[in-house]
């Protein structure tokens, strides 16, 4: 029996060995190993060897010719040694050579238009013009002295204030402005010292002179016509000799217009600025018509490309109705020769005239339409105040004040310079304005 088991399991280990010696083995792949390609098999030893294509000379030359007509590609296509290198340096005396073509459109960008340069204030020249105010005769001199040695403020002060002002051609309705203010900071005890009551008063004198449209001329055009208008001996045909210096200075081209055919000392004293500032002067015959002398010299100003008309007109009293109706004439004249002329009407006042010179601003103001106010010989006079009384009641800006002889001595009138130089306490403080 043994032998015949025995027999059996040899018989059946024997077949399974032949079976699994019969299975081809597979290679071991791993589950994150990519399998490898097979090699194609060998060829056989003696084999012919594959002939190359012949060559095709036509295809080739015109591949070639293609390559050669097909343009470069940009730069940021090219293999990196295809791109240009940046070029060596420069020899020295050796040019430049550029040859970075410039872009289709360049946008340069233009500098800001810089703002018109303002006059240089000159606080002590101007206290030197108005001295005889400083002085303790004058409208400061007597203000100052209300504060010497007092340490308190009485409240009486501002009575003593408004005589002194109303003396001083300030007049009563400018003076209450000025001091209505103070009258209330001392009933509520806040001015408790001259500092502050003098602080106040300078103030609120600056807020009456710094009226829009004050201070020197401006352009209006080509030619700007300016008319010069005012009583007798205020100074119109000096004023218009010294603002055409200042003009001169500034390059600009200037006619003097003699429209003063009255006064046959007019048209000489004008020729003689003529000279002196190197204009031309404009002057019809001796007893003309003012208007048609204006008329013609605005368009020859017109036509000879001149950027300033300076018109000088006859003085006149501005309680004759007669004379003020004349004066309307030369106006409308102005207009029919040129379109928006008279581009200014300055009104020319004597410093000296005291209240005189409030009542001409309103009888000059009713019958044209002025544009400033000129205040000549301010150096003759003590008083002064006038200069706010006509700001102040007639809101007509002052453009020019007067302080001497010399043609600098006319000067663009400025609140703040103006205040300081007069109610200044001290050099000091008009050095550091």
């Amino acid at each position: 029996m043994i032998p015949i088991v025995a027999i059996i399991v040899v018989a059946l280990v024997a077949v399974v060995l032949f079976v699994v010696l019969r299975k081809p083995a597979l290679p071991a792949v791993e589950e994150d190993e990519t399998p490898q390609l097979r090699k194609p098999p060998a060829k056989p030893a003696g084999a012919p060897a594959e002939r190359p294509k012949p060559r095709d000379d036509k295809r080739e030359e015109k591949k070639e010719k293609d390559e050669e007509r097909r343009p470069p590609p940009p730069a940021r296509d090219r293999e990196p040694s295809e791109r240009k290198l940046p070029s060596p340096p420069r020899k020295a005396g050796e040019p430049e050579e550029i040859e970075a073509e410039p872009p289709e459109s360049v946008e340069v960008a233009m500098p800001p238009t810089p703002p018109p340069a303002r006059r240089k204030k000159d606080v002590p020249g101007l206290r030197k013009g108005l001295k005889k105010m400083r002085d303790e005769g004058g409208l400061f001199g007597r203000l100052k002295q209300l504060f010497v040695g007092k340490k308190e403020i009485d409240p009486k002060l501002a009575d003593e204030i408004e005589e002194i002002l109303i003396t001083s051609d300030v007049g009563a309705k400018t003076t209450e402005m000025l001091l209505a203010d103070i009258k209330e900071g001392l009933a509520k005890k806040e001015l408790e010292d001259s500092d502050k009551v003098w602080s106040t008063l300078r103030r609120r004198a600056k807020e009456l002179l710094d009226l829009p449209g004050g201070g020197a001329l401006r352009d209006q055009g080509k030619p700007t016509v300016v008319l010069m208008v005012g009583v007798n001996g205020t100074g119109k045909t000096t004023t218009i000799g010294k603002l055409a210096t200042k003009l001169s200075e500034q390059g600009k081209k200037v006619l003097l217009v003699a429209g003063d055919t009255f006064r046959a000392a007019a048209v000489q004293q004008l020729q003689a600025w003529g000279k002196r500032t190197g204009c031309e002067v404009f002057a019809g015959k001796e007893g003309a018509d003012p208007a048609s002398v204006v008329f013609d010299a605005i368009a020859h100003a017109a036509e000879s490309k001149h950027d300033v008309v300076l018109c000088d007109t006859a003085g006149r009293l501005h309680t004759k109705s007669n004379l003020m109706e004349e004066l309307k004439k030369v106006h409308r004249t102005a207009q029919k020769a040129l379109e928006g002329a008279p581009h200014e009407t300055l009104l020319v006042v004597d410093g000296t005239t005291g209240q005189n010179a409030v009542a001409q601003a309103q009888e000059f103001g009713e019958a044209l339409t002025l544009s400033g106010i000129v205040l000549t010989k301010l150096d003759g006079t003590a008083k002064g105040g006038v200069v706010l009384a006509i700001a102040a009641e007639h809101k007509i800006p002052v453009r020019y004040v007067g302080v001497g002889e010399r043609p600098q001595d006319l000067r663009d009138f400025d609140a703040d310079e103006f205040v300081e130089a007069l109610l200044g306490q001290n050099d000091d403080a008009a050095r550091a304005a």
